[in-house]
Order: structure tokens, then sequence, then C-alpha cells
């Protein structure tokens, strides 16, 4: 029979061999909130700016195209995420997506991890190191800087 760890000693991360607190440890879901909103502020904004028609700012917020958004979200976050190590809220939140090997991340992981962090559901469905699923069918790991 499987013994189950102790609550005082494991943490989210150590079966993945990453420390309890700081840097290379998971960063934790409040941070995880609020970059990701950030990182759909950006996009809406890019959205508004570049693809809604309207006279005024009110205007173009009024009628925000939605696919222009999820579009502008997919595409910052495969730029930034092999090219700076992170989006630009998680950047802003001190946290990076590495790869569960060592090494470049490369440009599959960020595109599968994106495409399915679009799709929402598998971001929300978190295992014992609260890593998303859209993490583990990536083979990623978003931790604090």
């Amino acid at each position: 029979m499987p013994t189950q760890p102790h609550p005082a000693t494991d943490w989210p991360g150590k079966r993945l061999g990453l420390p309890e607190r700081g840097p290379r440890s998971i960063a934790r879901a409040p941070r995880r909130l609020v970059a990701v909103a950030l990182d759909w502020a950006i996009a809406t904004t890019l959205s508004v700016i570049f693809f809604t028609p309207g006279e005024t700012v009110l205007e173009r917020l009024g009628a925000s195209n939605p696919t222009a958004t999820l579009i502008a979200f997919a595409v910052l976050q495969v730029l930034f995420i092999p090219t700076l190590g992170g989006s630009l809220g998680h950047l802003a939140l001190g946290m990076r997506v590495v790869p569960l090997t060592t090494g470049w991340i490369g440009v599959l992981k960020p595109v599968i991890r994106t495409a399915l962090l679009c799709l929402f559901i598998p971001a929300v469905i978190w295992d014992r190191d609260q890593r998303g699923m859209h993490d583990r069918l990536a083979a990623t790991v978003l931790v604090r800087r």
C-alpha cells in the first residue's frame, strides 16, 4: 500500500525536483491569475487599437473583437515564451516558463501550451504540483524567477 506524503514535507514541485520557495519554485495561483489578466489586457488593447472599427477609443472598447483578442493573446504567448522566457505578464510578475528537461524551450512547446491555454479548460485543471494540463501536455512548468 503506497504511503501518503505528509503535508508538511510535501510541496508543489517537489516531485519535479523544484524548491519549495524562491527562484525556480512553482509559481502559485494568485501570481498566475494576475499575469494572465495582464496578458489578456495587453491583447485586448492591441485588438482594440488595430482590429476594431470606431472613431474614438470608447467606441472601439464597446465593440472589441474577441477573436482578434484571442489571436493577439496567442501570438504574444508564442512569440515571447521562447524569446524572453515568458509572456509579458509572466515577466512583470517575476515568473518564467521552462521545459522540464534542461535547455531552450524551443518553439513547439510554447505553441502546444498556448493552443491548450486558449481552450481554457486545460488551464484550470491542475495536478498536485499546481501545473495546469496545458503545462503537463507541453512538458513545461511555470516557475518564479
